[in-house]
């Protein structure tokens, strides 16, 4: 049965993280989808593990998978673009944790013409450190890790963004209370319809660093076919591990985010269909 939802994951090497994931995706509210991981060079190690998993769990889960050469994340998103069934596709990265109700929430709020932005709790290093499958699998990301949450955002002055926690599902408040806006692209977690994606031809692969124009570029492309960020707060929220932040003041990567800016790109040659420059 072809899946109407595709969940696309940025991947490379955590398979521990990858676990945690698909712990987190047994849960879901909303169960029609498969998952494909982008696979950005892993080790044969971890690819033998992966294929090891697929059969554990009632989603499709397809593997695609690059050599390793370098950071080429864009690259092989195109590749699972390609390889997805669904219509929708959902992008988060590889070292994030799904709310039960996440897939549910992104579907339920999905538009032509716009990319839904969501929203993301930073777990701490000591919060991280400690989270388990079986937690996972008793529902710990439902409610209960809030509390740990809130002592070190308030206590420690961790940044947190604790205020996600609270959750407005409610059409009838959220029209009183909130005000959804456009917003930048959150990288790690954003869905959006495949033909809307396919009309700018995806992501241009000349980003070989983390960084300016990694998501940014994605952005500006799809505002000038008039597909617009929109950011949902206090829905569709991810729990993102704790690492270690990296520079991603990369030169190249902003000579080609502006390039592309000052050239009014929207449908990229350097995408999913590679043209003559």
């Amino acid at each position: 049965m072809i899946q109407p939802v595709s969940l696309i994951i940025s991947f490379y090497n955590k398979i521990e993280l990858l676990k945690f994931i698909f712990a987190a995706l047994d849960r879901q509210s909303y169960r029609n989808f498969e998952v494909i991981i982008a696979d950005d060079g892993s080790k044969p190690e971890i690819v033998e593990q992966i294929n090891q998993l697929k059969s554990n769990y009632y989603f499709t889960i397809r593997h695609v998978w690059q050599e390793d050469n370098g950071w080429q994340k864009n690259k092989i998103l195109n590749k699972a673009i390609l390889a997805s069934e669904g219509d929708y596709l959902i992008f988060i990265d590889g070292d994030c944790i799904p709310h039960k109700r996440f897939i549910q929430e992104h579907i339920e709020n999905r538009t032509h013409n716009q990319v839904i932005s969501g929203r993301r709790i930073l777990l701490t290093d000591k919060i991280s450190q400690k989270i388990t499958i079986s937690k996972i699998q008793n529902g710990y990301f439902d409610f209960r890790v809030g509390i740990p949450v809130f002592f070190q955002t308030v206590f420690e002055g961790k940044k947190t963004y604790l205020e996600d926690m609270i959750r407005i599902r409610n059409p009838f408040f959220r029209r009183i209370f909130l005000m959804d806006r456009r917003r930048y692209l959150l990288g790690c977690n954003y869905s959006i319809w495949k033909s809307d994606l396919l009309k700018v031809n995806g992501f241009d692969e000349r980003f070989i660093y983390p960084g300016t124009g990694e998501d940014t570029d994605l952005e500006e492309r799809l505002a000038r076919i008039g597909v617009f960020c929109i950011s949902k707060k206090h829905l569709v929220t991810i729990f993102h591990f704790y690492h270690v932040h990296f520079d991603t003041n990369y030169e190249p990567n902003k000579k080609l985010y502006e390039e592309n800016n000052q050239n009014i790109v929207s449908f990229t040659p350097h995408g999913i269909i590679k043209q003559e420059v």
